[in-house]
């Protein structure tokens, strides 16, 4: 089974934060997990650039048309058998059943 797991956000580093921390111990069943930022201005883009770095974590930043345009943006790069999409603030609490299988 391969998850992904979405995150859009949009000048939300520190939210953007605690979502990805929450994901941490998932990590390992975890396929890839895509953050895709509207081109936000509050450090989001160099915390991406630093967190990628050897992690799971891929993303994009660069401006979109909303929320909804983002998620499909993240959609559209998904690859794996189950999407999770998580907005940034969101805590990623996965059923155990499904993140150890």
């Amino acid at each position: 089974m391969k998850l992904v797991v979405i995150t859009v956000c949009y000048n939300d580093l520190a939210g953007l934060k605690k979502t990805i921390e929450s994901l941490v111990p998932y990590q390992k069943n975890i396929i890839n997990q895509l953050v895709i930022d509207g081109n936000s201005k509050d450090g989001t883009k160099e915390y991406l650039a630093e967190v990628s770095k050897g992690s799971t974590i891929k993303y994009i930043s660069e401006p979109d048309a909303g929320i909804f345009d983002a998620m499909n943006k993240g959609i559209a790069l998904a690859t794996g058998d189950y999407i999770g999409i998580l907005n940034s603030d969101e805590l990623g609490l996965f059923s155990r059943s499904l993140i150890s299988y």
